[in-house]
């Protein structure tokens, strides 16, 4: 095991943390998760009255076996090249479980210096669109911010939402008639944000992921409150139910599959258990084909599955 002087391979020496920067969101990441342990899941007496919520720095220290001053360094931004070791007792401390440790690492490794300032747009590729358009049941591709890039008719007829140009987080948070369609919108919701944490990482100056956050920051109370909770995790597939305003309640499968050669792009389709209520009324939707582009071999084909 390295020892605590030695730093991670790859982390950078810094001195201090610029605005928004890396070292700033490496001590917004250990406050956030500081203050969501409490004394007792610590196991620690909590003394005293508590103005904090959680834990306070120099029980993170002293649990952590490492000095309350420089703990303090660390989530002011000062220092950016601790050791594994120590970066292994916190993670203990403050009980991060993989998906959280791997974050907490990515924050400290080092950072291009050169960074592509101008984004690459988010393209489909022609036979990721071929197989949209083949599949019969509802599904689209989505892009690292959950833009919907793509979307079949069935998901259209499944949610509106679901449709080129819209964006999942801003539906979910902003949108009532998909709060209405998902009863569980929140937890889905919660969701996506561990996910966008995860998927961005370091890359905070992206102009897409700053124009989302930054609505979403505005706008929605639950959103900023939920981002300030610093989840970081993977989706899985799962499954998801519905309120339909013409088939009623569906339970539907959600996959989410990535497209080769399409960084950040994923192919999510939602799909019923076979010989099910829920098949039998997602074949009633898709059978009524709406919304319907009258002689498109999308809406044949959806047709044509009923």
């Amino acid at each position: 095991m390295p020892s605590r002087s030695e730093p991670v391979p790859g982390a950078r020496r810094t001195s201090g943390a610029g605005t928004g920067g890396p070292a700033s969101a490496l001590g917004a990441y250990l406050r956030a998760r500081r203050e969501m342990i409490s004394p007792a899941q610590a196991g620690i007496r909590a003394v005293g009255v508590r103005r904090v919520p959680g834990l306070r720095r120099e029980e993170v220290a002293m649990l952590a076996g490492i000095s309350a001053d420089y703990y303090l360094r660390l989530e002011r931004g000062r220092d950016r090249h601790p050791s594994l070791q120590v970066l292994e007792a916190i993670a203990r401390v403050l009980q991060l479980d993989d998906d959280h440790f791997t974050h907490l690492l990515s924050l400290v490794a080092e950072v291009p210096r050169q960074r592509q300032r101008r984004p690459r747009r988010e393209i489909v590729p022609p036979g990721a669109l071929k197989l949209l358009e083949s599949l019969n049941q509802p599904a689209f591709i989505e892009g690292r911010y959950f833009d919907i890039l793509a979307s079949n008719t069935l998901a259209k007829a499944l949610s509106p939402r679901l449709d080129t140009g819209r964006n999942q987080l801003l539906d979910l948070f902003l949108d009532p008639a998909e709060q209405a369609l998902q009863p569980q919108w929140k937890d889905v919701a919660e969701c996506f944000i561990a996910n966008l944490r995860q998927s961005v990482g370091t890359d905070i100056d992206n102009p897409r992921f700053v124009e989302l956050v930054g609505e979403l920051s505005l706008t929605s109370p639950l959103f900023a409150q939920l981002w300030a909770r610093y989840e970081v995790r993977g989706q899985k597939g799962t499954m998801l139910r519905f309120n339909h305003p013409q088939v009623g309640e569906l339970l539907l499968n959600r996959e989410r599959l990535s497209i080769g050669g399409a960084d950040g792009l994923m192919l999510v389709v939602y799909h019923p258990d076979a010989a099910s209520q829920d098949a039998d009324k997602l074949s009633l939707l898709a059978s009524a084909g709406l919304p319907v582009t009258s002689g498109s071999k999308l809406s044949q084909a959806v047709r044509s599955s009923s």
